[in-house]
C-alpha cells in the first residue's frame, strides 16, 4: 500500500468516527419483534435481523455444567430486570463458548431477551447502538464473538470506556457478552514480562501488562473454559451422534473412530466431536 492509499484509508476511518459523534448521527431502529437475534452492519449503521438463528438448547451442551449455571444465573437476573454483569467467556477453542450464548437466547427469547452480534470493527458504533436500545422494554445482549485486539485498534478504547470509565452512563438494559480464546483479549509478548520490575519482595508489572489486564478486568464476570477429558469428549460425541440420527450407540468401533478423529485434529472439543458425528453419520447413512 502506497502513502496515498494509507492516507485515504486513515481519512476514511476518521470520517467514519466523526459521523458517529456529530450531532444528528443516528441509526434506524429495527422491528424488535421481527426476530430475537440481530447483526450490526458497521458500514450501513443498521441492525439486520437474523432469520435462521441456530436452535441450540442449554440441555444440549455437555461438559460445561458449571459455566452454564453461572452465566444462566447472570442472564436470568438481567432478564428479570435486576442487576447483572458484563461477561467474558474465555479459554480453549471449541468448548462451547459461542454455543452457550446462542443457547441463552433460545432459553430467554420469550422473556424479551434480544441478542445483537457485533464484530470488533463495529464497536466504534457503540454510542449508536446504545441510542437504539435505550428506553426499550426488551433486554439486550451485545454479543462479540472471538474477540481479540491490538491496543491501536479503534474498538479497543471504545469498548474499554463503555465497560467502565465513560462519563456517559451505559444503558441499563444492555450487557456485553464477549467470547475469546485469550483471557486478556490481547496478545502476550515476552518483552512485556521482561519489563516487569522488582522492588524488594514486590513485583511491579510493566505498564504494557497493566494495559492488557485493564480491559478484561472490566468485565464483571469471567467464565473460563478448559479442554475436555477423553470421557467428556466421548459423551459429547455420543450426544451429537444421536442428534444426527445415529441409533447404533457408542460401540467400540464408534468410540475408536471418535478418538482417532480427535487425534487427527489435535483437539478434544465439542466442535471436533460435532464434526466427527456429522462425518460418521454421513458415511454410515
Amino acid at each position: 500500500m502506497n502513502q496515498l492509499d494509507q492516507f485515504l484509508s486513515r481519512a476514511e476511518g476518521l470520517l467514519s468516527r466523526l459521523e458517529n459523534i456529530l450531532p444528528g448521527a443516528q441509526a434506524q431502529a429495527p422491528d424488535w419483534q421481527a426476530a430475537a437475534a440481530f447483526r450490526w452492519d458497521h458500514h450501513q449503521h443498521a441492525l439486520r435481523p437474523v432469520a435462521n438463528f441456530q436452535r441450540i438448547a442449554l440441555a444440549d451442551l455437555s461438559g460445561i455444567d458449571d459455566q452454564k449455571k453461572r452465566i444462566a444465573q447472570n442472564t436470568l437476573q438481567f432478564v428479570r430486570g435486576g442487576t447483572a454483569n458484563n461477561v467474558l467467556l474465555s479459554g480453549a477453542r471449541g468448548t462451547g463458548k459461542s454455543s452457550l450464548v446462542k443457547a441463552l437466547l433460545n432459553e430467554y427469547a420469550a422473556q424479551d431477551l434480544r441478542v445483537i452480534q457485533i464484530d470488533k470493527q463495529g464497536l466504534v458504533d457503540l454510542p449508536l447502538i446504545v441510542g437504539l436500545v435505550e428506553g426499550r422494554p426488551e433486554r439486550f445482549i451485545l454479543y462479540c464473538d472471538d474477540l481479540s485486539f491490538n491496543a491501536e485498534e479503534d474498538g479497543y478504547q471504545t469498548l474499554k470506556a463503555a465497560l467502565d470509565g465513560d462519563l456517559v452512563a451505559f444503558s441499563d438494559n444492555l450487557l456485553i457478552y464477549a467470547t475469546s480464546n485469550r483471557r486478556h483479549l490481547m496478545p502476550d509478548y515476552m518483552a512485556d514480562n521482561l519489563a516487569t520490575s522488582y522492588v524488594g519482595d514486590e513485583i511491579h508489572p510493566a505498564e504494557s501488562v497493566e494495559e492488557k489486564v485493564s480491559l478484561s478486568e472490566r468485565f464483571g464476570l469471567w467464565i473460563s473454559f478448559y479442554p475436555f477429558s477423553q470421557d467428556e469428549y466421548l459423551e459429547i460425541a455420543a450426544r451429537w451422534l444421536q442428534h444426527y440420527g445415529w441409533q447404533g450407540g457408542l460401540t467400540a468401533e464408534v468410540r475408536r473412530a471418535a478418538l482417532q478423529w480427535s487425534l487427527s485434529r489435535g483437539s478434544r472439543s465439542g466442535r471436533v466431536a460435532g464434526q466427527f458425528a456429522r462425518d460418521w453419520c454421513g458415511r454410515m447413512s
